[in-house]
């Protein structure tokens, strides 16, 4: 599928935002937002960690206005445009509906609501649905849009974006200019929680990829191969993926690499774990058979609640395997 580029002439960008949620991935995309919008613009945040908002306050100064909300309602009453990315469905859903302090406790008349969670699709759509039965006369409108590309693409705002809308609609020109600001790649993916179907199908299959290749470059190094040396062989093979080029779970194969530092940063295997288990409880509700993915699950479980794994990025399923670790130097 080609991706779509429509024209920014016609495009008119909200002057003022609000960003919900500063962990690992949104701290980044938030700092791109602020960097990257005229200085006039202003940029409302919240998060649940002080230290986080202050952090960002200090280093987004010097860029333009960045105030602290007290709450999700006081951001949507300072915004026009909001993002939110926070971990899981339940916190979508506080973020929008907590009475007194949640979006919905605003006035959100004409609001443009932009939600990059990864989470499932039924939350995301019961607060698509209660935006829609509170708008008025001007309505407000939320999007699914979650990222692909980990901590490293917020960064250097490289991300693939999949949106919850179709390519056809005269709102995806505006959405592309918005979320270009933070990704290299938008994609329109058909409308409503179609966005997140194609997240956790990616994640599924990006998941078990990085755990197969895992397991045989751990039975490849048992078995006498160099690790970098079957890694260069690997790439023009049919073992062939991003994951043994960019993140070769070994350590030392990717210099460049979180896999390569200790697996620290990164993309955390717990989050690995719950995406897997989205995309399995959604190939249950439509009936697709699958075969590897309770396996998988099993394994980014064990890993998750292995002391030497938690909290680390979710290639380190490879040490959870006894892989062989060569010295880092």
């Amino acid at each position: 599928m080609s991706q779509p580029t429509p024209s920014p002439s016609s495009v008119t960008l909200p002057t003022r935002y609000g960003w919900i949620g500063l962990g690992a991935m949104g701290y980044p995309m938030a700092m791109q937002l602020r960097k990257k919008l005229p200085t006039h613009n202003t940029l409302s945040i919240y998060d649940v960690n002080a230290r986080a908002l202050q952090s960002f306050v200090e280093e987004t100064k010097e860029f333009g206005d960045v105030s602290i909300a007290a709450s999700a309602k006081e951001v949507t009453e300072g915004a026009d445009c909001v993002f939110v990315m926070v971990p899981e469905g339940e916190h979508v859903k506080a973020v929008f509906l907590t009475p007194d302090t949640g979006v919905l406790a605003a006035d959100i008349a004409g609001k443009l609501f932009i939600d990059c969670s990864t989470i499932d699709r039924a939350s995301s759509l019961a607060v698509g649905e209660a935006i829609a039965a509170a708008s008025s006369s001007q309505p407000a409108h939320f999007y699914d849009a979650p990222v692909s590309g980990g901590t490293i693409g917020a960064e250097k705002a490289t991300l693939t974006i999949m949106v919850g809308i179709a390519p056809s609609s005269p709102h995806f020109p505006l959405l592309h200019a918005l979320l270009s600001l933070m990704g290299s790649k938008i994609y329109p993916m058909g409308g409503p929680s179609l966005g997140l179907a194609a997240k956790l199908s990616n994640n599924y299959i990006s998941s078990l990829i990085a755990l197969a290749t895992a397991e045989g470059m751990n039975l490849g190094m048992r078995l006498g191969l160099d690790a970098k040396v079957f890694s260069e062989c690997l790439k023009t093979c049919t073992g062939s993926s991003w994951i043994n080029s960019d993140m070769n779970p070994v350590p030392g194969v990717c210099p460049n690499a979180v896999t390569s530092k200790g697996y620290e940063g990164g993309f955390k295997v717990q989050l690995m774990k719950k995406d897997l288990g989205l995309a399995i409880k959604a190939a249950e509700q439509v009936d697709a058979k699958i075969v590897l993915g309770h396996t998988g699950l099993e394994a980014y479980t064990a890993a998750s609640d292995d002391p030497r794994c938690r909290d680390r990025d979710a290639r380190v399923v490879y040490r959870w395997l006894g892989g062989v670790e060569p010295e880092v130097k």
